[in-house]
């Protein structure tokens, strides 16, 4: 029998708002809770740390370049290999819940059904953050017509998602997919604010601040309280569905993913919230517990969202499509044995910027960026290494040793690796160009240079 599979999907969530990371905010206890019962990715990241990018690497175990969204706007080709389209060929009955980001020119309207990726049930806006706010979700039906759900946004969304549940409970025998895509912790774009539900405004002020907020200031000192208790929310709606899960006989043979599509450095690396390579962009939260993955113990070799589908295809006994360049993490895999798993691959840059890129290993964080000349471009033909991170000592990535003597030879063993990554999936060919070595220490703070 099939397990069903349910993908609980956050925006815009750091690593470290979990109490399994560190956090002594107790904002994630049901999370906590559920990730050591399962298989914990500790050191996971996003393929790409905006929200379109993302979710295409998510849907289609592809990387943003392959899926052809290497920015906002794009949506899926019509060919890539989509986890829903997959699923519903085997028997699943797929459905999608929430923010969608994969669907060109449908901002503030429905998504048309040959942009849903194959999902069959469909409760979704393409950007709900441009057409809502925090107490009027907007989504529309699989018929096209609006649908306005009562309640906190987020609270409203879990409400729909179990409500679905419910559903799919009366038909045992066919096993279901169900995504469900927050909002939440993402910024309210129309006014660029981070609205807590009603009498949480204050609950986080003055609380726990992370090191790079600390150091950096950027905007944190306005927007983290009111973030950290969207992030609680958002736990207590994981606790809600998992109890929906345990009342409808559900439980013991669904598979939960929880996933974020890239973290929020509140513009202390350029002028918005992510778009860099570092921690507080691409580190994210990521575990599966269910059917497979109880027991798995916690992972410390760094995942990646694209490992995401072919982990989950492999997890229901269904083939892994050679065109997904990701791999299984299930824990008795042996699928994409060629792929380093000591190694997580990413992209950064979008939209109107240069494109770059990153590897992260368990101890190392190495980036390169392309010069202005490539902006906007997925590819460039040349690229400067701008970033280079000891993670074992510097977690919140506080100082570059980019130009450090000492690290040339750190640096030229990642240039050699970067350029072999680039060959696998498929980009052009590239030069990277090596840092001038200064002679002196890493600096306190660097920008991230494409700003």
């Amino acid at each position: 029998m099939h397990p069903n599979i349910l993908i609980f999907f956050t925006d815009q969530q750091r690593w470290d708002t979990l109490g399994l990371n560190g956090n002594p905010m107790g904002l994630t206890p049901h999370f906590d809770r559920l990730a050591r019962r399962g298989t914990f990715f500790r050191q996971a990241v996003t393929p790409q740390p905006v929200c379109g990018p993302a979710r295409s690497c998510i849907q289609t175990g592809q990387y943003a370049t392959t899926t052809g969204v290497h920015r906002n706007g794009p949506g899926l080709k019509p060919d890539a290999p989509a986890l829903a389209k997959i699923l519903g060929e085997a028997g699943y009955r797929t459905g999608y819940i929430g923010k969608w980001h994969l669907s060109e020119g449908t901002g503030d309207g429905p998504v048309p059904r040959e942009n849903r990726g194959g999902y069959q049930d469909w409760l979704a806006g393409n950007a709900i953050e441009l057409v809502s706010g925090p107490y009027s979700a907007q989504l529309w039906d699989e018929n096209d017509q609006p649908v306005q759900l009562p309640g906190y946004r987020s609270d409203a969304l879990a409400d729909a998602a179990i409500r679905r549940l419910a559903e799919r409970a009366r038909s045992p025998e066919e096993p279901f997919l169900l995504c469900l895509s927050f909002l939440e912790p993402h910024h309210q774009n129309t006014d660029d604010s981070y609205p807590a539900p009603h009498g949480m405004e204050n609950t986080f002020r003055g609380g726990w601040v992370p090191p790079d907020l600390r150091a950096l200031g950027g905007s944190n000192a306005a927007h983290w309280p009111g973030y950290c208790a969207m992030v609680k929310r958002l736990d207590d709606a994981l606790g809600r569905i998992m109890d929906a899960l345990e009342s409808t006989g559900l439980a013991d043979n669904t598979i939960v993913a929880f996933i974020s599509d890239h973290g929020c450095h509140f513009k202390t690396r350029n002028a918005e919230y992510k778009r860099s390579p570092h921690e507080s962009s691409v580190r994210i939260p990521f575990a599966l517990w269910g059917p497979g993955w109880d027991g798995g113990g916690e992972q410390n070799g760094p995942a990646s969202l694209v490992d995401l589908a072919p982990s989950l295809l492999e997890s229901a006994g269904i083939p892994i499509p050679d065109t997904m360049q990701g791999r299984s993490l299930h824990p008795r895999s042996r699928a994409a044995h060629h792929v380093n798993p000591a190694e997580a691959f990413i992209q950064f840059g979008d939209g109107g910027l240069p494109p770059g890129r990153a590897l992260r290993t368990a101890r190392w964080k190495y980036a390169v960026t392309a010069p202005e000349e490539f902006k906007s471009r997925p590819h460039a033909s040349v690229y400067h290494e701008t970033h280079l991170y000891d993670l074992q000592t510097d977690d919140y990535e506080l100082t570059n040793l980019v130009h450090s003597p000492a690290h040339e030879p750190v640096r030229a063993h990642f240039r050699e690796r970067l350029l072999d990554w680039l060959e696998r999936i498929g980009e052009p060919p590239a030069e990277i160009t090596p840092a001038e070595a200064s002679g002196r220490r890493g600096q306190r703070r660097i920008d991230y240079p494409n700003t």
